[in-house]
């Protein structure tokens, strides 16, 4: 998966703010970002976060036979991994071209730079010697990648402690170390690494960038260095030409930026030290901050309740006392207490207004009935009469007589069993 490009937008709020010497983390030029070393329970195993960029490093060693041209060195390895967990933009089990170029990088700077006695590790000469592994693991991509796993691997290197053997004849003994303390790597000096992003073609530089800057860059120059201002790598990507003034500064900058980090990781193995010599806790666990929920705790005061009589005394002394006249509560009605002389619950009776419009109601209702039933009493006296002649309808309303009424009725059944006698287009009018 590719990472998902910038909008133009964006690409101009960055540049924008990188020539008003702003940054988005509100850092200066030169700032590098906090650096927290922290050290697992294992010796060699340690976490450093650069700001959010968090790199694991984990050491470990074994036995081998060393390389034929080198019978008495020992063999250092260094293996960089990009997750996916990192970043959505890294695929697993495939080498791209960025983790190629930052493990060789990792090589020239460590293993190339002579940080480490490898004769040291050497146990028999042309049969066996210690072969040490660096694992780096890149938990959280947020940019300047290699920095944060130069700090890593220096410091797990700095923090391991190998196995204690003894020779005998041809017999190589490894002890444990509950048998014999382990012993630590012998090194020589901490070479890290410190990256310089250039923009618009060199005119603006920036000491760690994150990932979003890293996006915009035209290029980047990184610089090997230990706190002896001795230069053990440089490299520059991105195709730009850089001055000699500049490579000059950058590494002005480099050297004062890696005296400190190594002062921090001296301080950081120190600390670790010291707490595993008094027997404290250590590790990861006890490294993350106890996050807990605060507002409702309440913190213990004591509370002296020797002198309470006397105090209570005291105050009520201080008080004049009360009158003998004292309210009687008032019960108005049933379910209801007052106390003092209140007015009573009103609750659930209606207004003098709200009677009078029930009351209005009630006599339009009534007088609605009435006119409902004259209406009723009226419709019974009517007379329809209904004729299935093609000729219109005869209606008598209101006959004058029965005996009429009666008239009106046989004469159209008459008309109704006879409908051919009946001339079409007159009409039949009523018989009043």
């Amino acid at each position: 998966m590719k990472d998902t490009p910038l909008s133009n937008c964006e690409r101009a709020f960055l540049l924008q703010a990188i020539t008003e010497k702003k940054r988005l983390d509100g850092r200066q030029t030169y700032d590098y970002r906090n650096i927290k070393i922290t050290f697992g329970t294992d010796y060699g195993c340690c976490i450093v976060e650069l700001g959010k960029t968090r790199v694991l490093g984990q050491v470990s060693c074994e036995l081998v036979a060393p390389k034929m041209n080198r019978p008495t060195e020992g063999i250092l390895f260094f293996n960089l991994e990009l997750s996916t967990m990192a970043s959505p933009a890294f695929e697993s089990g495939r080498s791209s071209d960025l983790l190629i170029k930052l493990n060789r990088l990792l090589e020239r700077c460590l293993r190339n730079s002579k940080c480490i006695d490898t004769e040291s590790l050497c146990v028999a000469a042309g049969e066996k010697v210690w072969q040490i592994r660096v694992d780096l693991h890149l938990l959280n991509h947020e940019g300047n990648i290699i920095d944060a796993a130069s700090i890593a691997a220096i410091a797990a290197l700095s923090h391991f402690r190998r196995p204690d053997v003894s020779v005998q004849g041809e017999e190589v003994t490894v002890y444990t170390p509950e048998e014999r303390d382990p012993v630590p790597l012998s090194i020589h000096h901490m070479p890290i690494c410190v990256s310089f992003a250039f923009f618009q073609q060199g005119t603006y530089l920036l000491v760690d960038p994150n990932e979003r800057e890293e996006r915009v860059m035209d290029g980047l120059l990184v610089i090997a260095m230990n706190k002896h201002r001795e230069i053990c790598t440089i490299q520059s990507s991105g195709g730009i030409m850089l001055l000699k003034d500049q490579v000059l500064r950058c590494s002005k900058v480099a050297a004062v930026k890696v005296a400190e980090i190594t002062e921090l990781i001296q301080k950081a193995l120190e600390n670790d030290k010291k707490v595993r010599k008094e027997g404290g806790k250590y590790g990861f666990a006890e490294s993350i901050p106890d996050q807990r929920i605060t507002v409702l705790k309440m913190e213990k005061a004591p509370v002296d309740t020797s002198d309470v009589e006397e105090k209570a005394e005291e105050i009520v002394s201080k008080f004049e006392p009360l009158s003998k006249v004292v309210s009687i509560p008032v019960v108005l009605a049933e379910g209801t207490g007052q106390i003092g002389e209140g007015v009573g619950n009103a609750w659930g009776e209606l207004e003098a207004s709200e009677d009078e419009e029930d009351e209005d109601d009630e006599y339009a209702a009534m007088a609605e009935e009435e006119s409902n039933s004259s209406k009723k009493e009226s419709v019974k006296d009517q007379v329809i009469i209904m004729s299935d002649s093609e000729e219109d309808d005869v209606i008598i309303l209101e006959p004058d007589s029965p005996a009429q009424a009666r008239k009106a009725k046989t004469k159209t059944e008459k008309e109704a069993s006879c409908p051919s006698k009946t001339p079409r287009g007159k009409k039949k009018k009523s018989g009043r």
